[in-house]
C-alpha cells in the first residue's frame, strides 16, 4: 500500500500522467491503482488499443507453504 501512496503523491505533484501529450482519465487511473492495491503478489497488465486503455488485467500469485506437517505421536 505504501507504493500506491507514493504513486498517488507523485501523480498529485504532476497533476496528471502525461505521455506524449496524452492524458489518462482519472477514472482509469483509479481503476489501475485499485487493481494494484487489491493484490499482494502478482501483476497488473494494462491493454491498449489505438493509444487508449481498453482492458486492465490482474493476476494474483498465491504463495503456498510446503513445510512438513508436525509428526503426531
Amino acid at each position: 500500500m505504501i507504493a500506491i501512496t507514493n504513486i498517488v503523491e507523485l501523480e498529485d505533484k504532476h497533476e496528471a500522467l502525461d505521455y506524449v501529450g496524452k492524458r489518462i482519465p482519472v477514472e482509469i487511473r483509479q481503476q489501475i491503482l485499485r487493481a494494484i492495491a487489491s493484490i499482494e503478489y502478482g501483476s497488473v497488465e494494462v491493454i491498449l488499443h489505438d493509444g487508449k486503455v481498453m482492458q486492465i488485467e490482474s493476476r494474483e500469485k498465491i504463495r503456498v507453504s510446503h513445510k512438513e506437517p508436525a509428526v503426531r505421536k
